[in-house]
């Protein structure tokens, strides 16, 4: 089991290293490339950030690279003022400026709208259209 875990992350980060997007296979938590976690939000739509301004600054948008590639269930989405945000099944992701250290998660909850991205809990996103805060 060891061998085909080591095996499944290192063919995982060979790939997802074009991407700057991680998933550890054995807890399913997703991470930046530097190890630090990543939220989704519930006020998002499918492949459309809500979280700009006053949220964005909290909550930095996981941006990708000019070079980066999607693949197994990462896209890449265009935010509003153009610039390219990751997102796993539609769901944009996020760090949050409250974890300073890998491994820390304090943004899990927050607001009752803000949660870990995992790929076991990342369900599509819906069209939502509501309003207000959370951040």
């Amino acid at each position: 089991m060891k061998l085909y875990t080591t095996f499944a992350i290192l063919g995982l980060t060979s790939v997802m290293a074009t991407t700057s997007v991680y998933a550890d296979h054995h807890k399913e938590l997703l991470t930046d490339n530097k190890g630090m976690t990543l939220y989704t939000f519930d006020k998002d739509s499918k492949n459309k950030s809500a979280c700009y301004d006053d949220c964005a600054v909290k909550w930095p948008p996981y941006l990708a690279s000019k070079y980066a590639k999607a693949k197994w269930g990462f896209k890449i989405i265009t935010r509003d003022d153009g610039s390219k945000q990751w997102a796993y099944k539609g769901k944009p992701l996020y760090t949050w400026i409250g974890d300073k250290e890998v491994g820390q998660m304090t943004g899990d909850g927050v607001g009752g709208v803000w949660h870990i991205a995992t790929k076991k809990a990342a369900k599509p996103a819906q069209n939502n259209q509501s309003s207000g805060g959370g951040y």
